[in-house]
């Protein structure tokens, strides 16, 4: 028997290693990365009115209208970005979906791709089962910078696309404007088609702003974003994400979506739709508690031993784990479940090369007293040692 060589060959990931390591340890789970509160309640009971009164059947393939239409509505409000509701805007069943849908729209055998490293684990073997050819820019610790010169490098007028993180999982940096602007410089520069995977757009710390790349000067009509209500409403396992576009690139995603998914359950897509129009304050609220929460697992990591690195958005806080032993990144999260019982993800997995290896990955995107524990059994643990 055959199969596809790139999935064949892959691993089980680290989120879910991890997660079934913490679960056979009753560990505090500081890995994967989501909320253990639900969102708003107003949204669960508009989908669950949908759910018991219909609609039931196949939605619109591009989305329900009125999800599409606050999805656009939304973009105008906080981005000043136009999109047409009907021909540049897609509901997809997840943020995964969605990048599933454009990499395999833009991409053919032999194109090439620059991911820039640390880079979230879905994206390389997509481009890879696309017949892609993967090009690397490895950012460094501790600032994770763009660089002019590490761009025009990567991004030549062979590129075919560029995947754009930001704010970035796993490490939770915010570009600045002037790192994307050197960006989109290089982008005109060449042929490329940029995906910005803007999921964490409403989740920014200290005051700062996201930028979506599409507003920057002539990117609009060469770039797609992605966005999720996963995220904005700490509703996960709804899979509710969305591309926006130019018609042109639209009009290709939407022809690979027909085949993926085909369409998302239409209660979730009008409750999310209610949210996006009602429920907007939400974000703003859980965007405070993360800071703070961001703010209160880095004083205690930092009091342990960690060399905690700066986050400015996200779920994610990146640790060094020089001062605390020999061991490797990942097996440090292994010892530091099964011995110290808080599971976290490391960081080398996210990197083509496997390193660095000396950094894990913390959420904070849980209940006050789940970090508290997690903390308190870390204290125990390093102090035995």
């Amino acid at each position: 028997m055959s199969a596809n060589p790139v999935f064949a060959g892959l691993p089980t990931t680290i989120f879910t290693t991890m997660s079934a390591l913490a679960n056979k340890h009753q560990a505090v789970n500081l890995g994967q990365g989501f909320p253990d509160r639900d969102g708003p309640e107003s949204m669960r009971a508009a989908a669950a009115k949908v759910l018991m009164e219909g609609p039931n059947q196949y939605p619109p393939m591009r989305g329900m209208p009125q999800l599409r239409q606050a999805i656009a509505a939304h973009a105008l409000r906080l981005h000043g970005l136009t999109y047409d509701a009907e021909s540049e805007v897609l509901v997809t069943t997840g943020a995964t979906e969605a990048l599933t849908d454009t990499l395999f729209a833009f991409l053919s055998p032999g194109d090439e791709i620059v991911l820039i490293e640390p880079a979230f684990d879905v994206y390389r073997p997509l481009a890879l089962a696309a017949g892609a050819v993967v090009k690397s820019l490895t950012l460094s610790p501790p600032h994770w910078r763009l660089t002019p010169e590490a761009l025009k490098a990567a991004i030549t007028p062979r590129t075919r696309v560029v995947l754009l993180n930001n704010p970035n999982n796993p490490v939770g940096r915010v570009f600045t404007p002037e790192e994307l602007n050197d960006l989109a410089d290089a982008v005109r520069a060449s042929n490329a088609v940029v995906i910005a995977d803007e999921v964490y757009e409403h989740l920014t710390f200290d005051d700062r702003k996201h930028i979506c790349f599409s507003s920057l000067p002539g990117m609009r009509e060469r770039t797609v974003r992605i966005g999720s209500a996963g995220k904005i409403f700490s509703l996960t396992g709804w899979r509710v994400g969305w591309v926006m576009g130019p018609k042109a690139l639209m009009d290709v995603v939407t022809n690979v979506h027909q085949f993926v998914t085909f369409a998302t359950p239409p209660a979730q897509q009008l409750g999310v739709a209610h949210g996006l129009t009602h429920e907007m304050e939400f974000p703003l609220r859980l965007c405070r508690e993360l800071q703070d929460n961001r703010d209160f697992l880095a004083e205690g990591l930092s009091r342990l031993g960690f060399d905690v690195l700066p986050a400015q958005g996200t779920y994610f806080l990146t640790a060094g784990i020089g001062k605390l032993g020999a061991d490797k990144d990942r097996a440090f999260c292994e010892r530091m479940v099964v011995e110290g019982g808080v599971a976290a993800i490391p960081l080398s997995p996210f990197f083509s090369g496997g390193t660095p290896d000396i950094y894990v990955r913390f959420a904070f995107c849980k209940q006050r007293a789940v970090l508290e524990e997690a903390l308190a059994r870390l204290k125990a643990y390093f102090n035995q040692g």
